[in-house]
């Protein structure tokens, strides 16, 4: 009987570190702290080195018009580039997270979706970047005057919020790359090249150009990386609606024709044949896209692709300077 009177226990339950429902509505729940290296990786320092690759390209272009680097706007344009870029994904960790699209990803800590940061907090960190962005962006319209670019700064910002913020988001209906192409290629080398030269030479364009397609080639990597998670949640992007072989072959196409920009400008610049040694990342990150086979690999692609893009961009600057 002596058994029988021993009362009955059972082991503590454990808080799930998740629950269902918005996130915007979840309770912090207990979970390890959060370190310097849950807010760097959800900052995917990996990709600022697309923030940083059209303004080196930018530069370069301007100093063919104007011999003087201006550098302290050339470092101002720099800024707005990279604070941008890390706003952007903040932005993104909070919307994909309230709406549930982050649940189940591979890669960089996804702060809102992780319950372990309420949403509120990631979006005022993502506004406040933008807001940086804002401040240094109108310093160097009063610096140069040129005070119709407030319109392309806005734009930049407001694309930047609507990528994957806002009711209809352009990212999830296969507009993402188009998008990419337009401000991290065009706008960001043009406008680096206008605010310091106040001329756009040919070979501004066709630096862009390239600059655009590495930022594609990024996109689709990560795209192709979240593509079951992102048909299970709705989300459409390009690589869901093309499939992975067709993305394979798009992002090779971006990872390769930059290159072909590079030797049509070796024709007048020798020196932008060194722009091929980019290729010691980029051909591994080409394998990786069409050999894979875990989703995570992936994340190493998109980093050599964004190291791609920096390297071919300091070639880029040399020839122009050199």
């Amino acid at each position: 009987m002596a058994a029988s009177s021993k009362r009955k226990t059972s082991a503590p339950k454990r808080k799930p570190v998740r629950t269902s429902g918005n996130p915007a509505k979840r309770p912090i729940v207990e979970a390890p702290p959060i370190t310097a290296r849950d807010w760097i990786g959800a900052a995917r320092l990996r990709t600022v080195p697309l923030a940083v690759a059209p303004v080196v390209i930018g530069t370069g272009a301007a100093q063919l018009v104007d011999r003087e680097l201006h550098w302290v706007i050339a470092l101002a344009c720099l800024a707005v580039a990279v604070l941008i870029q890390i706003g952007v994904n903040f932005a993104n960790d909070y919307s994909d997270g309230i709406r549930g699209t982050d649940d189940h990803r591979v890669g960089p800590a996804r702060l809102t979706a992780s319950g372990r940061v309420r949403p509120r907090t990631v979006l005022i960190i993502g506004l406040s970047f933008f807001a940086l962005a804002a401040l240094v962006g109108l310093a160097i319209v009063i610096r140069t005057g040129q005070w119709w670019m407030l319109v392309i700064g806005a734009a930049c910002l407001v694309a930047a919020w609507f990528y994957t913020g806002g009711k209809r988001p352009y990212g999830y209906f296969g507009l993402g790359e188009v998008f990419v192409f337009v401000f991290f290629g065009l706008v960001a080398t043009l406008g680096t090249t206008w605010v310091q030269a106040f001329q756009l030479p040919h070979e501004a364009w066709l630096g862009a150009v390239a600059a655009g397609m590495f930022a594609c080639a990024v996109l689709l990597a990560n795209n192709l990386r979240d593509i079951d998670q992102d048909r299970e949640v709705g989300k459409r992007t390009l690589t869901v609606l093309i499939g992975r072989r067709a993305t394979k072959i798009v992002y090779t196409l971006f990872m390769v024709v930059p290159f072909l920009i590079a030797a049509f400008i070796a024709l007048l610049y020798p020196i932008a044949w060194l722009s091929m040694m980019a290729l010691l990342a980029g051909i591994p990150a080409i394998i990786i896209v069409w050999a894979y086979r875990q989703p995570r690999e992936l994340v190493v692609a998109l980093g050599l692709t964004s190291l791609t893009a920096l390297a071919y961009a300091g070639a880029l600057y040399w020839a122009f300077v050199g």
